[in-house]
């Protein structure tokens, strides 16, 4: 296929299939679904090795999830900028897939939480590098008619990816330890060894598959600072960040998981089911975003994620914890790929690097305080014991519902994908 300009993207009809998406946004979804397949193998069952095999409680994971999201959030915020002012994104986001490559391994040897730690930190440092510009060759190579569609796409793609790698995660950990509810060292050490494959491919993948989209005329260069994005776009940011404060790290649903009572093997299953329902419902609603616009889903999706939270803080079995998380993927579907299309709608063309390195930036920096409150809540902190494991989860549906009632009220002025 031709290299292909955002012009003669544009000039596509809006309503063509899947499969006349440009290259890169294939390539893109490719690298997404093996570093998925890697990363979901390790990082949902390193919530259980930490608290299992190494006694770590739940305060403190959440202290290593938030700093590892806060950590890439200014890496996020500096690549985004620089794929802008380089005018080219692909092999900045295969330097931070590499990153994560290289990383991996050193989870096999990590037997403390503070080694373990700085194995997820430095992953979260590759993360940061690759997100901003790949979202960015993403929203380049595609027409803004068919941008949802795209992310939607992506998105899709990601979560097959993990729904995989679970499976092989699943796979190991009912042949070495069947339906034991505690996670065994061995076991999580072994599922890091396989890791390393998909990894590899995801690297390999966007090198070879991807092509930077020349950005056409003389633009200028973009500013290091939030004014230029606009007021619009940081008016949706601070809807977001109110949600974002009450989205802890979803290591605390697999924690809630085992306190209610499921195996491990019980806990992968749960999340196959996850992303299953997410793979299904990510592409149509990326492509109806096109059509009935983005904001309407995004409002859609946090009250489900509200109920949903809400119903997490109130079950009293494994298995009523199991089917909140199945319809979670719900939330997923309708609300995260609508979110990143939007902010390409609230920005020049020329600082969407920018801005979704400052749209991820913010998110990052608030899943510090996120996880760290809901630690807090549910063990509390120094000789105060916490409200309980149900406090996070209250905590979270509560601030869904005030975000959704502040999308609702919020009317931007702009093109017919932002309107409800």
């Amino acid at each position: 296929m031709t290299e292909r300009t955002v012009e003669q993207a544009a000039k596509q009809p809006a309503d063509e299939g899947l499969r006349s998406l440009p290259r890169n946004v294939w390539a893109v979804s490719a690298t997404s679904f093996f570093m998925d397949i890697s990363s979901e193998m390790v990082i949902n069952i390193l919530p259980l090795f930490l608290s299992n095999a190494l006694g770590v409680k739940t305060n403190l994971i959440g202290l290593i999830e938030g700093v590892a999201e806060s950590t890439s959030s200014l890496l996020k915020l500096f690549s985004g900028w620089l794929s802008d002012r380089l005018g080219g994104r692909k092999w900045i986001a295969v330097a931070g897939y590499g990153i994560s490559m290289l990383a991996k391994p050193f989870f096999y040897f990590a037997n403390t939480w503070g080694l373990v730690a700085g194995v997820r930190w430095a992953d979260r440092v590759g993360k940061g590098i690759r997100t901003a510009p790949r979202d960015a060759l993403v929203a380049d190579s595609v027409e803004e008619s068919r941008r949802g569609a795209a992310f939607g796409f992506q998105r899709a793609a990601d979560t097959a990816g993990a729904m995989l790698g679970l499976l092989i995660a699943l796979l190991v950990v009912w042949l070495a330890q069947s339906n034991s509810v505690a996670l065994g060292a061995s076991t999580f050490r072994t599922v890091v060894l396989l890791s390393i494959i998909p990894a590899v491919l995801a690297v390999a993948a966007l090198a070879f598959g991807a092509r930077d989209v020349p950005l056409q005329g003389q633009r200028a260069m973009p500013k290091f600072a939030f004014r230029a994005l606009g007021k619009r776009f940081m008016i949706f940011m601070l809807i977001v960040s109110v949600f974002d404060l009450g989205n802890s790290s979803d290591a605390f649903l697999v924690l809630r998981a085992q306190e209610r009572g499921l195996s491990v093997t019980g806990i992968l299953t749960m999340l196959v089911v996850f992303n299953l329902i997410y793979t299904l419902v990510s592409a149509p609603a990326g492509k109806l975003s096109d059509r009935i616009g983005r904001r309407r889903l995004i409002i859609y999706g946090w009250v489900v994620y509200a109920l949903i939270y809400l119903g997490f803080s109130a079950a009293q079995s494994g298995w009523q914890i199991f089917g909140l998380y199945a319809v979670y993927g719900l939330y997923y579907g309708l609300a995260y790929g609508s979110s990143k299309a939007i902010v390409a709608d609230l920005v020049p063309a020329e600082l969407r690097g920018t801005a979704y390195g400052t749209y991820n930036a913010v998110l990052g920096i608030l899943d510090l305080p996120a996880s760290l409150i809901a630690g807090i809540l549910w063990q509390g902190l120094g000789t105060w014991a916490g409200f309980g494991p149900s406090a996070p989860f209250l905590f979270g549906g509560v601030l869904a519902l005030v975000a959704a009632v502040m999308m609702a009220v919020w009317k931007p002025e702009t093109h017919k994908s932002l309107s409800a």
